[in-house]
């Protein structure tokens, strides 16, 4: 009795939130590519361009080309990017494919509050909380020093470039698609599965819901949102995505972009989701360090952007990876200039 009244109660208050929230705008988003790389350059300079993002949110610093830097190299990576960047600035965008981690931190976590071994170590048990899981706003992790971060991979230009679009055509698109909530046979990564009954209360009188079972029927209407858990997502080259779409899966090494053993992030967005998730170190099935399809759904449909509702949706996000197009907002509609807050933080 305790649990349905929970979940009534839980219902309730998803219902009562209403679509009002202000996305996070160009001016509060710092873009660093890796100077001496032309493919990060230019598509640095074209995402500037193209979201109207000033000028001076725009740095490059010296990155080595590899899959994993060292602990120390990232923090010294940080601090500098940090130091040329307005104050202003509360969140960023890493605009390259490689690296994708520090030590055993993805380099969106990394970046975002500095190399903590707490938030990867233990790597099966539980690391460090986010102070931005499911939080109102961004201004009390900001405080602690805390920008949530996404990356752009730049290896293929014309995947770039698509993202770009995806991104600039979701915005204020309040689509019609369709929220898939992927059971599988595959037990130990299919345990968001417990959570999908939260979501259809939460939201199916608002979007689409659907939970499915795979094997099954190939998804029928385009999705814009799709959480499974599996290795390998065999149905990806089927599924359709609306522009704004979130996709991911709960498995290992899903952030390990240069590997072939388990369906990637960078797969999710070369099918045509808009962004996506993985770890880059063995977090085993600890639901915490995935993304909240209930958790998300709740921000993302209030007018938050893509990088602050998938941010929100992960109570430990030390070993994720975040990749794709942050300022994606289909459920708001934006409003030119301002800064989240107009509050100067520092690094």
């Amino acid at each position: 009795m305790r649990h349905a009244a929970w979940r009534v109660a839980f219902v309730a208050m998803a219902a009562a939130v209403a679509p009002v929230a202000q996305a996070l705008e160009p001016a509060a988003l710092g873009v660093v590519y890796r100077t001496g790389d032309p493919a990060s350059t230019a598509i640095a300079r074209e995402y500037v361009r193209r979201r109207g993002i000033p000028s001076g949110n725009l740095v490059g610093i010296d990155v080595p080309d590899v899959p994993v830097l060292a602990a120390g190299a990232v923090e010294r990576l940080r601090v500098s990017a940090l130091r040329r960047l307005p104050a202003t600035v509360a969140a960023l965008l890493l605009v390259w494919t490689r690296p994708y981690a520090a030590g055993c931190m993805s380099i969106t976590s990394a970046f975002a509050a500095g190399y903590r071994p707490e938030y990867c170590e233990p790597g099966c048990g539980r690391t460090g909380l986010s102070p931005l899981y499911d939080a109102d706003s961004l201004e009390p992790a900001l405080a602690r020093g805390w920008r949530p971060v996404m990356q752009l991979p730049s290896e293929d230009p014309a995947l770039a470039r698509a993202l770009i679009a995806r991104g600039l055509a979701a915005d204020g698109s309040h689509p019609g698609g369709t929220v898939y909530l992927v059971s599988t046979g595959d037990a130990p990564r299919n345990v968001r599965a417990a959570g999908y009954a939260d979501v259809v209360l939460a939201y199916g009188g608002r979007i689409d819901v659907r939970p499915v079972t795979m094997p099954g029927a190939v998804a029928a209407s385009p999705a814009i949102a799709y959480f499974t858990g599996v290795a390998r997502v065999v149905e990806l080259p089927s599924l359709r995505f609306r522009p704004g779409a979130v996709a991911d899966h709960l498995t290992s090494i899903g952030g390990v972009a240069d590997q072939s053993l388990q369906t990637t992030a960078l797969d999710w967005l070369v099918a045509g989701a808009t962004a996506s998730y993985g770890t880059v170190s063995e977090p085993c099935n600890v639901t915490g360090k995935f993304p909240s399809p209930v958790v998300f759904l709740g921000h993302y449909l209030r007018g938050e952007s893509l990088l602050e509702a998938y941010w929100k949706s992960v109570a430990m996000p030390g070993q994720g990876l975040f990749v794709g197009e942050p300022l994606a907002a289909p459920f708001a509609a934006r409003t030119a200039g301002a800064a989240v807050g107009g509050t100067p933080w520092g690094p």
